[in-house]
């Protein structure tokens, strides 16, 4: 183990995007610490050398106080990730995505962490008019919940760093796809070639709108990216994606499609989500010399392989398994 380099303390580490973050971080030897409360039911992490697996509630500072240490890294992936699932549970969302969140924040900036990474989303921009693209210094229109908390904090996050010298980072994460140990199949791409391949009925809501998208493994490597490169300012923000990668909805069918076909697709205009939006990446490229590595096109592929050779049980009858659909009770 080489303790020359930070600690990385990943805050929701056993999530879709977490189990990601920490095996990439512990293949680069780093020492991980993943604290998670489970709170999708998902399976604790197995054990493996330089990982410390702590299953714990975030709302429990004063555990969480022993387990954060100076110098550290600490990654701010922790929340209720999603805009049906915020809705659905509004009152404890915005105990776990601001005010736990606010309360770690605070003893990062007390323990004067390393470097805080918060994990924030491109659903920020909410709507743009005339598909004009969006940069980090475009006005933000949340339009959800999730994102409405999302930008608090990152307020919160502005403020704070002007009276703190430590290293904040926000990043706004596209919408993401791939295949992950804690999967989804709640994410656009994701459901589109689940419920494709399963040859089950596929409702799709306004096709012209567009999101942009980014493989899960990306996320991971615009983390490093983001604590390795020496940037000018203790506060920034970058958008997380590639331009490449937006898309309609109607254009990732489309794409599906090449690999597996089906005639019970039906599209209908409208919907609840008036969300639609396209980003502008440049940013983080320029600064941080980070592209990303994984197209759409490889992440519908990979779906498609994984669930030819049956990677995940009982996918038809599970369905609710496989996302951010339920929570467990929280203590």
């Amino acid at each position: 183990m080489n303790r020359k380099k930070p600690e990385i303390i990943i805050i929701g580490g056993a999530g879709y995007i977490g189990t990601i973050v920490s095996d990439f971080f512990l293949n680069k030897n780093y020492f991980v610490k993943s604290i998670d409360n489970l709170i999708y039911n998902q399976k604790k992490p197995q054990r493996k050398k330089n990982l410390n697996f702590y299953k714990l509630n975030i709302s429990k500072i004063e555990k969480l106080d022993k387990i954060i240490t100076k110098d550290a890294i600490v990654i701010l992936l922790a929340g209720l990730v999603g805009d049906p699932i915020t809705k659905k549970y509004s009152k404890i969302s915005k105990k776990i995505n601001e005010t736990y969140i606010i309360r770690i924040i605070n003893n990062c900036l007390k323990k004067k962490v390393n470097h805080l990474i918060f994990v924030s989303t491109c659903s920020n921009y909410g709507i743009t008019k005339n598909n004009r693209m969006v940069n980090e210094k475009s006005k933000l229109n949340p339009l959800s919940l999730y994102a409405k908390s999302k930008i608090r904090i990152e307020k919160y996050l502005k403020k704070k760093s002007k009276n703190h010298k430590i290293n904040i980072t926000i990043l706004r994460f596209a919408t993401a796809f791939g295949i992950s140990k804690r999967m989804r199949f709640d994410l656009t791409v994701n459901q589109f070639v689940r419920e494709i391949f399963l040859k089950n009925r596929l409702e799709v809501y306004d096709t012209g709108t567009w999101r942009p998208y980014c493989h899960v493994k990306d996320f991971a490597g615009a983390i490093y990216r983001a604590i390795s490169a020496k940037q000018k300012t203790f506060f920034n923000i970058y958008n997380v994606g590639s331009n490449k990668n937006n898309f309609t909805k109607e254009r990732i069918i489309q794409k599906i499609q090449r690999y597996i076909n089906s005639d019970n697709i039906s599209f209908v205009n409208k919907s609840s989500d008036f969300r639609n939006y396209k980003v502008d990446f440049s940013k983080m490229k320029k600064e941080l010399g980070f592209v990303p590595k994984y197209s759409v096109e490889y992440g519908i592929k990979e779906i498609i392989n994984s669930m030819k050779k049956k990677f995940f049980l009982n996918l038809k009858k599970s369905k609710d398994k496989f996302g951010n659909y339920t929570i467990k009770k929280i203590s």
